[in-house]
């Protein structure tokens, strides 16, 4: 039994990216899908999409690299755990890496990164950090 399906999704990410995988699956929930989402808007990843299979659906992330295969995502960490929750308001929020990183958060407003939170005036729970 899974515990933590985030962690677990930035596992998969952080892995394939390691060994330089064009695409990564990781099982779907609506969360997640969200998170991708932040990512895609964000330049993190290329792609993703949502792709039904038999036991459960799968979200295939097309990761990004560079002309001369540098990694668009250098590091995905999770923040808050499901043993510590972490959580951040609109005014605490200070730019990753001078804007280079990105924190996602899960607001009332839905999954944002930090800057679109700082634009909505709204904090939440740190989900995770990139860069």
């Amino acid at each position: 039994m899974m515990t933590d399906p985030i962690a677990d999704m930035l596992t998969r990410i952080r892995n394939s990216n390691a060994l330089g995988r064009k695409t990564v699956d990781v099982p779907a929930s609506k969360m997640k899908v969200n998170i991708a989402e932040v990512l895609k808007r964000e330049g993190f990843i290329t792609n993703y999409h949502v792709e039904e299979m038999a036991p459960r659906s799968v979200i295939r992330l097309e990761l990004r690299y560079g002309s001369e295969g540098e990694k668009a995502i250098r590091t995905i960490t999770r923040v808050s755990k499901p043993g510590c929750r972490v959580y951040a308001g609109a005014k605490e929020m200070k730019p990753l890496l001078r804007g280079q990183g990105i924190y996602v958060l899960s607001t009332p407003k839905g999954i944002l990164s930090d800057r679109d939170a700082r634009k909505e005036n709204v904090g939440g729970e740190v989900v995770c950090k990139v860069w």
